[in-house]
């Protein structure tokens, strides 16, 4: 009978090895992004970094680009702009459909290692809708 009921340190490494790879396979389809989204996120990341409001607003629809002040990105970028500029790593998280755009999320961890934010970013069409950080 022991091919039907296998040692207990069997069963065990079989369900650790199915946990994994479910982990495995869950993270990679839960938080695909297209490369040019995250492509978008990043610049627009960068642009904060240089307080470039042009770079920042260069994505975006025509609402996003009138909504924006120079003043805005100011304050965002005197804020992070020195965390960004020591370095950081986004994360993909996933997506969400509101409004007719697409939600894309990430979580930013800097390498100051302080507090993470959650960037939220609105697409429709190609084009940025909304850009936040939290």
């Amino acid at each position: 009978m022991p091919h039907f009921f296998p040692d207990r340190r069997s069963r065990v490494r079989r369900q650790i090895l199915l946990v994994c790879l479910f982990a495995a396979g869950a993270r990679g389809a839960f938080a695909q992004t297209p490369d040019s989204i995250e492509a978008s996120m990043k610049k627009m990341l960068a642009a904060i970094q240089s307080n470039s409001y042009d770079d920042f607003v260069a994505a975006g629809d025509a609402a996003f680009k009138s909504g924006m002040s120079k003043q805005m990105l100011d304050g965002v970028s005197t804020q992070l702009g020195p965390r960004l500029k020591q370095g950081y790593h986004a994360t993909a998280l996933g997506k969400l459909n509101q409004q007719g755009y697409t939600v894309y999320l990430w979580k930013l961890e800097f390498n100051d290692k302080k507090d993470d934010y959650l960037v939220k970013m609105a697409v429709k069409d190609g084009k940025v809708g909304g850009f936040l950080l939290q």
